[in-house]
């Protein structure tokens, strides 16, 4: 099946209706500057869909003010034919104006989920990333939509969002995709110098000790968090956060109460001015590392 590169609202919404014509649609909202990861999503939906639509979309409502919008990379002619192999049926590529309309006004906000973690650091940014998945499940229709766990946060805001708004649509979490040294694939990653990636790989050694203490009977606070926290501030430039969170709400754990048969222990730490965040789920996740499980 050939793939259809489609820039406007219209289109695509017509595009997608089509799809459905013929089965079901699978949706995988992505800010380009594809990899790996993505293409996992795309082979994901696939297996639950008839056909697949990737969406291309370099949102700026969800980058702050002094974050990198204007060089976050743009590799639009790389990534449709990366999705040409990966077997997708659909990109759509809109331009800031059709996703924005002139005077638009509007915001989508998840109360409670953003509160913590990455949401009081980078503010508006889960308003932002709820707006655009929104205008795109708007735009899509019912389908059923795949994003990664490494943003695990954003994961659950957008299952929140749609399960509120009663939108017909399935949100799907897809396992963390890692390269063999353990470190989360993301865009951001072509930023890192090859000494800042070095210590970057503190990240999925803090994950991999935390889960092997959890899985030997660790069930305190301050002995998970303590021992994840040293072995990222050890070298990485800046931490915004370490953090033990319930899984479903995202609040804090109570540092007197034992934790929980499964939680949320998740990251995000700066090596130079690159912002990386990673997480596990302690008593559901394997170890980002083999050997650490």
């Amino acid at each position: 099946m050939t793939l259809e590169l489609v820039h406007g609202v219209d289109e695509f919404r017509a595009a997608c209706d089509a799809v459905r014509q013929q089965g079901s649609l699978g949706l995988v909202p992505t800010m380009g500057a594809l990899h790996r990861g993505h293409l996992a999503l795309v082979e994901a939906a696939k297996k639950l869909t008839s056909a697949v639509a990737v969406t291309i979309f370099v949102n700026p409502t969800q980058f702050g003010p002094n974050e990198d919008f204007s060089r976050y990379p743009r590799t639009l002619e790389r990534d449709v034919e990366l999705c040409r192999e990966a077997g997708a049926r659909l990109v759509f590529a809109p331009s800031t104006e059709a996703m924005y309309p002139k005077g638009e006004k509007t915001r989508v906000h998840v109360a409670g989920l953003t509160e913590h973690l990455c949401g009081p650091r980078r503010p508006d940014h889960f308003d932002g990333v709820a707006t655009i998945v929104s205008k795109l499940f708007a735009v899509a229709g019912p389908c059923t939509a795949v994003f990664g766990r490494k943003d695990y946060q954003q994961l659950k805001v957008i299952e929140r969002m749609a399960r509120d708004l009663l939108l017909p649509i399935t949100v799907a979490g897809y396992p963390t995709v890692r390269d063999p040294d353990g470190l989360a694939l993301s865009s951001r990653n072509i930023y890192l110098s090859p000494e800042e990636r070095q210590r970057a790989l503190a990240i999925p050694r803090a994950l991999s000790a935390a889960v092997a203490s959890f899985a030997a009977g660790e069930r305190r606070v301050s002995e998970l968090l303590g021992a994840a926290e040293r072995e990222i501030a050890a070298v990485a430039s800046r931490i915004d956060y370490v953090s033990l969170v319930d899984a479903d709400e995202l609040t804090p754990l109570s540092p007197e109460a034992p934790v929980p048969g499964r939680a949320l222990l998740a990251v995000a730490a700066f090596f130079a001015s690159t912002r990386l965040i990673d997480n596990v789920v302690l008593g559901e996740d394997r170890a980002p590392l083999a050997g650490n499980a």
